[in-house]
């Protein structure tokens, strides 16, 4: 097993020796652009709420982190009443 002044001049010299390799630069630039567009998806029930009120009917939560935001999402869900989610086609409509 090789010493630690042999790891530490070998680790040196794989630093040392010739030029970093960074890879293709068009594509780390791409990488580092964000995106124009955002997908967001519209559910009808919280995700965050649904799995809090499960865990709750199994189990008393240690702290109440939780608990700002199940008011924040009843408060939230009272101001609004039940929409679809997607507006009917004019054919749809129609029928």
């Amino acid at each position: 097993m090789p010493d630690s002044h042999e790891l530490e001049k070998k680790l040196s010299d794989m630093l040392t020796d010739g030029d970093p390799d960074y890879g293709d630069r068009e594509k780390r630039e791409r990488e580092q652009v964000s995106p124009k567009y955002e997908i967001r998806i519209q559910t009808e029930l919280d995700p965050i709420v649904e799995e809090t009120l499960k865990y709750r009917s199994m189990a008393k939560e240690v702290d109440d982190r939780y608990d700002a935001y199940m008011e924040k999402a009843k408060h939230s869900s009272d101001n609004k009443p039940n929409e679809p989610l997607v507006e009917k086609t004019d054919s749809e409509k129609e029928k």
